[in-house]
């Protein structure tokens, strides 16, 4: 049980960490009009590396509650749902990056096709996570 809220805990800080710093680096961008940002015709690679930041913060998040439900709530653990959002937490936003790094003219780049399986992923974790939340905490139900 410590274990995976450790590593829960560890990614999602790491993960909040790098992809902050990936919002710090677009506003960069944007406050100094880089041309590599701001000119007309970037506007996909522009939303997707906003995406990539957006999702990666919260799935960073994501993770952080999940070491803390685990803490919380030890029964909740479940390999499958852990190994799931640490994937959605690499496999999402590095999808919207590779994206928006690799664009062709208004086309997203290749790498946009790792979002579905980091989707995936998510739905999963989040699932298992749910269900193994649900019912009464051990001793609380009167059994012991």
């Amino acid at each position: 049980m410590r274990e995976a809220s450790t590593r829960h805990l560890r990614a999602g800080w790491s993960g909040l960490c790098v992809y902050v710093l990936l919002g710090a680096a677009l506003e960069l961008l944007h406050a100094i009009k880089s041309p590599v940002f701001v000119d007309a015709g970037r506007e996909t690679a522009r939303m997707l590396l906003r995406l990539a930041h957006a999702h990666g913060t919260l799935l960073a998040i994501v993770n952080i509650l999940c070491g803390l439900t685990i803490q919380a709530r030890p029964e909740s653990e479940r390999p499958l749902a852990s190994a799931a959002l640490l994937a959605s937490l690499v496999l999402l936003p590095l999808g919207f990056l590779l994206g928006g790094l690799f664009t062709q003219g208004s086309d997203p780049g290749l790498g946009v096709l790792l979002v579905p399986v980091g989707a995936l992923a998510l739905a999963v974790g989040t699932w298992l996570v749910a269900r193994s939340v649900g019912g009464p905490r051990h001793g609380q139900d009167g059994t012991g």
